[in-house]
């Protein structure tokens, strides 16, 4: 039966079916507690259209003998006069706040213009519907859902990603490893074992992809649920200050790697492609899997139109697959009250603002592969790398494209760069500071391709020196740091279910190389590597 629209007395009809707590009901639909019981106590209530979509889910999603119940249920109750609807002037009021607020963000107009285009709608459609929607959104109940999102474990994505996608990986598999005594990890990483210790030296000859001829975005179509998805995005990014900047990033079209050569062709895609397709994909998991709903093909819309098999998550050059560039940051500390000489190791937890592995645990720093001025200059792996630590870890705010607009002809000229990569730069790579690939893979979390990689700073000095000033951007919520003589503390540290996969995977693969050329400075876990 079609339940149109829903009303404080039929969600709470709903919730009866589903045999729920008011706490329990809420989990379920990612919502918060008062919301459920506002439901209680006004029953003639027709709740927001965020809400209605919320149950709509939840109703589909339900068994057959749920669903008998609600029937039940409902032929049980009286029916109440549905609250009187907004009048004419208060909704046209909601709409003309909501479209003021979009025209304040000089940044959501060419999401509209895509979005508009990829949707087959005449130029405007998107701005009415994302205003409309914005006019309806509940910052609570967004908040609610992000606490939810945050209770799901890497392990739990990773289980649910095993199950959709099944064990017949055609040649490739999920990058999993054990470490130290007892320690075992498995990622959503899909991998082959010619991808890993690739030993790669960044910014040489070995760090080789290149951008394409006819380097265009790829080609996308959105259907009735993926163009309501991408504008619930637009209006719940500026309800909640998510930042959101359509700059240009690389897309993986073919890839090419021979250890220790890093090969491939590039192609170029606005990044609100990324952020109206493919990046929804890990928050359409995550709710279903905070609420306790079906992961398996067909429950899952979106990753059934963009990801929905091996084959797709395999052919590079039919999908959009972004991408970037991750590292263990390792930093040369000499001797002091901490004990014997060693690396420090730093780590982030992501912050809540932004798109990619928001509120998870990261290795710092990890970017997205993109250009900044030069198209075909910015293309190797290392240039990311660089770019990020400027931004990351030394506070180049010129170069951080989702603060202001990128006016400098070249922003890492070494007449700009900051006082710790001027003095890292002026030797040459290899004596004060070392960049290496360690592994590569495709996430299928959200079909990203990662470059796990690890940047070595070999001078002891350079701790002495601006060890002070590393800090981390707005990025990170909060930065921790670890001595590679505390296998201890660092195995502990690899059990936290709150990483990133792909966090996950290049901290790993890193413990693992630095192990081999760390000398006396490191006391790791053992790392091992398999494929399943």
């Amino acid at each position: 039966m079609a339940v149109e629209p829903w009303t404080g007395r039929t969600a709470c009809a709903l919730q009866k079916a589903m045999r729920l707590s008011n706490e329990l009901f809420a989990e379920r639909l990612g919502i918060g507690v008062r919301t459920v019981a506002g439901w209680h106590q006004k029953p003639s209530l027709t709740p927001k259209s965020e809400m209605q979509q919320l149950l709509d889910t939840a109703y589909e999603q339900a068994s057959a003998a749920v669903r008998a119940r609600f029937a039940e249920v409902v032929g049980e109750q009286p029916s109440a006069p549905a609250e009187p609807a907004l009048d004419s002037a208060a909704a046209e009021q909601a709409r003309a706040a909501a479209e003021q607020r979009l025209s304040a963000d000089p940044h959501l107009g060419a999401a509209l213009e895509w979005l508009d285009e990829h949707a087959g709608w005449e130029p405007g459609i998107s701005r009415r519907k994302v205003a409309a929607r914005l006019a309806t959104v509940d910052a609570q109940a967004l908040r609610d859902r992000g606490v939810l999102r945050g209770k799901v474990s890497q392990r739990q994505v990773t289980q649910a990603l095993t199950d959709y996608y099944g064990t017949d990986l055609a040649g490739h598999g999920l990058y999993s490893a054990r470490y130290g005594e007892s320690g075992q990890a498995l990622t959503s990483i899909l991998t082959r074992p010619e991808w890993l210790d690739l030993g790669s030296h960044l910014r040489t000859e070995a760090d080789r992809l290149k951008l394409g001829q006819g380097a265009t975005d790829a080609p996308t179509r959105l259907d009735g649920h993926a163009t309501d998805a991408a504008v619930r995005r637009l209006a719940e990014t500026l309800e909640l200050g998510t930042r959101l900047v359509n700059m240009p990033l690389y897309r993986l079209r073919t890839l090419d790697i021979e250890r220790p050569n890093l090969g491939g062709t590039l192609g170029i895609a606005p990044f609100v492609h990324y952020a109206l397709t493919m990046d929804l994909l890990e928050g359409e998991l995550l709710d279903a899997l905070a609420s306790g709903a079906p992961t398996t093909p067909g429950q899952l819309p979106l990753r059934d139109q963009y990801l929905p098999d091996l084959a797709a998550v395999t052919a590079l050059d039919d999908r959009l697959c972004a991408g970037g560039a991750l590292a263990l940051c390792a930093i040369a500390r000499p001797s002091g009250w901490h004990g014997p000489a060693d690396y420090v190791l730093l780590v982030q937890q992501r912050s809540g603002n932004v798109l990619n592995a928001n509120r998870q645990l990261a290795v710092i720093p990890k970017g997205f592969h993109q250009p900044v001025t030069d198209l075909r200059a910015d293309t190797p792996v290392g240039a990311t790398l660089l770019r990020e630590m400027e931004e990351e870890l030394f506070g180049r705010d010129d170069i951080d494209n989702t603060i202001g607009d990128q006016r400098s002809a070249d922003p890492m000229h070494p007449s700009r760069l900051s006082e710790p990569m001027q003095w890292l730069m002026t030797r040459p790579f290899g004596q004060r500071l070392w960049l290496e690939c360690t592994g590569f893979g495709l996430n299928l979390v959200s079909g990203n391709y990662e470059f796990a990689s690890l940047i070595v700073i070999q001078d002891e000095e350079f701790w002495d020196r601006y060890g002070g000033q590393i800090e981390a951007n707005w990025e990170s919520s909060n930065l921790r740091r670890y001595s590679t003589l505390d296998p201890e503390l660092l195995t502990e540290l690899l059990d936290d279910v709150t990483w990133s996969n792909e966090g996950l995977f290049a901290i790993l693969q890193g413990i693992r190389t630095l192990a081999e050329i760390g000398g006396q400075r490191v006391n790791l876990p053992s790392v091992e590597w398999e494929l399943k």
